[in-house]
């Protein structure tokens, strides 16, 4: 058994700064300790995925992340490790515990991710070692770690057994960083028309400068849209891991506050992972803006209806603490919104349908997230 505070402090020494985590009672401890430690950042994500995403973004922002959960929970973690983290090569650092573990009294609904948690991981390529319990290991299962999310710009994995860390008093009652009284709503004027999703993507690309902003595209015909009217370096086409986009940008506006970050979002990809709003709106800071464009419709797999429809999307904003919140006619209220003080977040419903031979982008999602943390000067 070891202290929280030989893990943490080792990993500092690393690097590891910004600290990701869905709570499990084997991790109480290092969570306990990391969120009352001076000079760390500590997320409370809503699932595992949007931790993982959280410290991918944090991760292209230049800051060594670390991801701690469940292996229950590793089954929510899957699309952004194989098709953000991935594809994208953006390496973190795993703590995942191990629940059911054979031989070892558990729940029964514990037993079967207990028994697969290592192939699971294997599966995905991640390489893994145990969660050191002797104080003499912690260096040198971390420089292993280190040493092999270097060379791969991949994830690594240590999956902790049960009562591997001592037990850790919590020395702060909330990790919340925002608690904002009230929100500022906006109604604007409507069109006639709805604007199809390309001109809101020009009217996007006209209000933003290249080295003050970072734009993340979400799944779909956005990223392909707004690679195919212009292709700059500050920009981030996803390509998996639906419904991550606002969740990659919390961390990134995290970790580079000096850069406006805006996620462009669609309705079905918010509201697959409508839990990060809350997330947004206790931890986003004054440079997250987050622009819904909402045709009520899976566009890019054949156009099935969304719930949307019967769905508020700003007054959820609100109630999770954006701070303010835009009701949009068209891309005529884009200058206004990238303007407003932040979390900001805006409503735009858009036309369906797609520009015609609309190419996919070019360049590989790699070389995409290399040029990004170029263009932001980040030491890599």
């Amino acid at each position: 058994m070891i202290e929280a505070s030989q893990f943490v402090a080792l990993a500092r020494q690393l690097g590891f700064d910004f600290w990701a985590a869905v709570p499990c009672s084997y991790l109480t401890p290092l969570i306990n300790y990391t969120i009352g430690e001076t000079g760390l950042t500590y997320i409370s994500s809503a699932n595992e995925g949007d931790a993982v995403a959280a410290a991918a973004g944090a991760a292209l922002g230049g800051r060594r992340s670390v991801v701690m959960m469940q292996n229950s929970g590793l089954g929510n973690a899957v699309s952004p490790l194989t098709s953000l983290n991935h594809v994208f090569q953006i390496p973190v650092l795993l703590i995942i515990t191990l629940r059911g573990e054979p031989g070892r009294p558990d729940e029964p609904q514990h037993e079967l991710m207990g028994q697969i948690t290592q192939q699971l991981l294997e599966t995905m390529a991640i390489p893994w070692s145990w969660f050191p319990e002797q104080e003499q290991d912690v260096a040198g299962v971390l420089q292993t770690a280190v040493s092999s999310m270097d060379a791969s710009g991949r994830p690594y994995a240590l999956i902790m057994r049960k009562a591997a860390v001592a037990s850790c008093a919590l020395r702060q009652n909330s990790a919340f960083v925002n608690q904002r009284d009230q929100h500022h709503e906006h109604e604007l004027a409507e069109v006639s028309e709805l604007p199809t999703r390309h001109e809101v993507l020009r009217a996007l690309i006209a209000c933003t400068d290249v080295n003050e902003t970072v734009l993340i595209a979400s799944t779909g015909f956005t990223g392909r849209e707004l690679y195919a009217i212009e292709d700059r370096p500050n920009q981030l086409y996803m390509v998996g891991s639906m419904g991550c986009a606002s969740s990659l940008g919390l961390g990134l506006s995290m970790a580079r506050p000096d850069k406006k970050v805006i996620v462009v979002d669609g309705d079905g990809a918010a509201l697959m992972r409508m839990g990060n709003f809350a997330t947004v709106g206790a931890y986003g800071g004054g440079n997250f803006y987050h622009l819904l464009l909402d045709n009520q419709v899976h566009e890019s797999t054949g156009g099935q209806a969304t719930v949307s429809s019967v769905i508020d999307f700003p007054a959820i904003a609100g109630a999770c603490g954006y701070r303010n919140v835009y009701r949009s006619g068209g891309p005529g209220d884009m200058s206004d919104f990238l303007h407003a003080e932040a979390p900001a977040f805006m409503h735009l419903q858009t036309a369906r349908g797609v520009p015609d031979r609309l190419a996919r982008p070019k360049i590989r999602p790699v070389d995409v997230a290399r040029r990004l943390i170029s263009q932001m000067a980040v030491d890599s």
